[in-house]
């Protein structure tokens, strides 16, 4: 990785990308830092370290945004709202006959059109969940508004910058994906996720020093967190290859034809964006709660006890979204009647199956089988640390490990190949070795 990131560097126009990629954080790092007028930030600090905010979904949100959630920072709600819009818009696309045949057949001009009614989607959630942060804020901790001012104009305020702020991180976003290296919206994940690097180091570093079982229990972390890296980087770079061979024909006279190649079907095809999407999906509960808490012991009370993450109806829920969303996606990726009519075009066919319908059902069942081994892998990874974090409740934190660990090697090994497939478009092939 870092001999291609040295050999990218050495190329003007992709040192150019890079350095474009890097502004632009350096921009997201500095909203993540300027807090929102009219809040109290100490007492909003204070409501944040508590142990049952820390490992609830607030926490989890806090985390996607660096920290600015817990500080009240003009993107305290990062680009929630634009993963939530996507996820409505995708899934509507899939369900509504005349949105897919937009987005097949409408080409450039339609994928824009859809991208556009993402945007204006994710601003009237962005409203909402604006206005369901404040309601939070002004509902206060331990009965203490957190809220400088009630004031008609304040709450106005808050609500817009809040919007605001998320709006020009999907524009951020989009510049980095058109201008700069790999989708613009995963690196803002990215640099979110990394920036709480600094703190995670200072906590171990605080366990060892105590001396006994806890330097013990710091350097199990470590080995952990290292086995867990080396584990999603194979399973990342896994896939089945099914082998393809194309009929030798003769054109005049020369030969065409002949060669044997693969089709590859990668294990984590989706990435990690069933993990991102499922999140997204059940943090509105989280967001309801902010406007109504209900009291103890009543029904609406054991419902929303319900998402809280050490619940085992969480943690099933979560599971199996991610792998719905993981065959989602693989659907979407992955078209095996579209992909066998090509190779039947082409002169191509799969070893013992015939062309037409046997070769698609025969991929198709191939790519059930792949996808049931990613989305397993997805769904493990991310569950564990939900389940440590349950039966240890002094190891709550680490019920945000597994995601954000996942979600930070996806996007820098996808960010690493566009790179290589940039360089790879300027030079010759011996120029990666």
């Amino acid at each position: 990785m870092f001999q291609t990131l040295k050999n990218a560097w050495s190329l003007p126009d992709l040192r150019k990308k890079i350095l474009y990629t890097l502004f632009i954080l350096l921009i997201f790092r500095f909203g993540s830092s300027v807090p929102v007028p009219f809040i109290d930030t100490n007492l909003l600090a204070q409501f944040f370290q508590d142990s049952t905010v820390s490992g609830s979904m607030l926490g989890y949100v806090d985390m996607f945004t660096g920290g600015g959630l817990s500080r009240a920072t003009i993107f305290a709600m990062s680009i929630t709202p634009y993963i939530n819009a996507s996820i409505i818009l995708q899934l509507l696309t899939v369900a509504i006959p005349a949105l897919e045949r937009m987005v097949r057949d409408g080409g450039e001009e339609g994928r824009k059109k859809i991208a556009s009614w993402t945007r204006y989607v994710a601003v009237l959630l962005g409203l909402l969940q604006g206005f369901s942060y404040y309601v939070l804020l002004k509902r206060g901790f331990n009965g203490q508004s957190m809220l400088a001012t009630n004031s008609p104009l304040a709450a106005v305020a808050i609500i817009l910058t809040f919007t605001a702020g998320t709006a020009l991180i999907m524009w951020l976003g989009e510049h980095i994906t058109q201008n700069g290296i790999g989708n613009g919206i995963s690196i803002i994940l990215f640099a979110g996720i990394v920036s709480r690097g600094p703190s995670l180091i200072r906590t171990l570093w605080n366990l060892a020093k105590k001396g006994g079982t806890d330097i013990i229990v710091a350097l199990l972390m470590i080995v952990i967190g290292l086995a867990l890296i080396v584990f999603i980087v194979f399973m990342s770079n896994a896939e089945r290859r099914i082998p393809v061979q194309y009929a030798k024909r003769v054109v005049g006279r020369k030969m065409y034809g002949g060669q044997s190649t693969h089709l590859p079907i990668k294990v984590s095809a989706s990435g990690v964006m069933p993990i991102i999407f499922a999140s997204s999906i059940l943090s509105l509960p989280q967001t309801i709660s902010m406007f109504w808490t209900p009291a103890a012991g009543t029904v609406g009370w054991h419902i929303m006890n319900l998402f809280s993450q050490s619940n085992p109806f969480y943690i099933i829920v979560y599971a199996l979204l991610i792998i719905a969303f993981a065959y989602f996606y693989a659907s979407i990726q992955f078209n095996p009647i579209e992909i066998s009519n090509n190779l039947k075009k082409n002169g191509g066919f799969i070893p013992g199956f015939r062309p037409g319908k046997p070769t698609s059902d025969f991929i198709t069942k191939a790519l059930g089988k792949v996808t049931f081994v990613g989305a397993i892998f997805l769904g493990v990874v991310a569950v564990l640390p939900l389940i440590v974090g349950a039966v240890s409740p002094n190891l709550s934190n680490v019920a945000l490990g597994g995601t954000s660990v996942i979600i930070v090697v996806g996007v820098a090994l996808d960010t690493v190949k566009q790179l290589e497939a940039q360089m790879m478009m300027r030079h010759h092939k011996g120029f990666l070795e």
